[in-house]
């Protein structure tokens, strides 16, 4: 046989694999939906007779979770009062706390157990977790150099659990079961992550700049070049201030509203439709997912890099590089 011909017939072989796979895949999310169904069937919540499900309003209803999450444990005892103001103080455990409990639990036991036994010649499992922590940590030292290395354990922790977090909500039963519901589909979820961000570069911020870190946003001493530089000054530094009280907003809500919204749009497709537009919506939602978790520890890390680096600094490098403006990023990134 000729050498085109084997290249000709091993490009065939290989759409033909290709091919099988996607009609196993096919076949598989099939029988995923109708065990789903079998196991979880669906339910109204709003549905004023207990078992009522009149086709396709309680499908529909059944995956249409409000962002409020689902209260399964309170301090007092009383899950049918749970107070509905906007800020409240309340000592609970709900659905989205007890989903983060278990996935977090998931990730320090998979990599305990890929990590067990670590030899100088690495087995499988040692191979998957270091070619899985040295990607993302070469990743994250592209972002920011040699700067950027004593905050990588944090930036890898927070991508792998808030990927999983993201990837638990395409997995049944989560979702379909009041106790168990996607973390990062909570908005109390996303800020109480966004404010673990933002304490903690700020903290990296006071530690490597000490109180000369609030110059960043108070800069008086711009009045030695003058009055007209020194307002110009303060009102740029007032602007930074209120940019970076803002960061744990964009943080949480825009991890949010991506995952609650493709929930929401991949449970509604599944319940009208079966196997074709959930199968691309599926793919499509991992994906998404990935990026969003991305995203989140990206502009933590460029965040906390942003902070420990001096006005002085700043202003020396300016002429030589353009530096990394983070809200562009999280801008840029908000589209997806």
């Amino acid at each position: 046989m000729s050498e085109e011909a084997r290249t000709d017939v091993e490009t065939a072989n290989r759409r033909w694999t290709s091919a099988g796979f996607l009609v196993a895949l096919l076949f598989a999310l099939i029988a995923i939906d109708a065990i789903a169904l079998i196991l979880f069937p669906p339910y109204d919540p709003r549905a004023e007779t207990p078992g009522e499900c009149a086709y396709p309003v309680c499908f529909i209803n059944g995956n249409l979770e409000l962002p409020a999450p689902h209260v399964v444990w309170r301090a007092n005892g009383q899950l049918s009062d749970a107070p509905t103001g906007l800020v409240v103080f309340d000592v609970s455990i709900t659905n989205t706390l007890i989903t983060l409990w278990i996935v977090a639990i998931f990730v320090l036991v998979a990599f305990f157990i890929l990590t067990r036994g670590r030899k100088p010649v690495p087995h499988r499992r040692q191979n998957l977790a270091e070619w899985a922590y040295e990607t993302i940590a070469d990743f994250g030292e592209s972002l920011g150099g040699s700067a950027a290395r004593p905050y990588i354990p944090l930036f890898i922790g927070f991508f792998l659990l808030i990927l999983f977090s993201n990837w638990s909500g395409l997995v049944p039963p989560i979702g379909k079961v009041e106790v168990l519901r996607a973390p990062t589909s909570d908005v109390n979820v996303t800020i109480g992550l966004a404010l673990v961000a933002f304490l903690y570069f700020e903290f990296q911020g006071f530690k490597h700049l000490g109180l000369g870190y609030l110059g960043k946003f108070f800069p008086f001493g711009e009045f030695r070049k003058g009055i007209g530089a020194g307002f110009i000054a303060v009102f740029v530094g007032l602007i930074e201030l209120l940019l970076e009280l803002v960061k744990p907003v964009t943080l949480s809500m825009r991890l949010f509203g991506n995952i609650y919204g493709g929930e929401v749009a991949l449970g509604v497709m599944t319940a009208l439709t079966i196997a074709l537009v959930p199968l691309g919506l599926f793919a499509l939602e991992v994906i998404l997912n990935l990026i969003q978790a991305l995203i989140f520890s990206t502009l933590t890390l460029i965040f906390t890099l942003t902070a420990i680096e001096s006005h002085s600094e700043h202003e020396e490098h300016e002429p030589h590089a353009t530096p990394v403006e983070p809200e562009l990023v999280g801008n840029a990134a908000a589209s997806h």
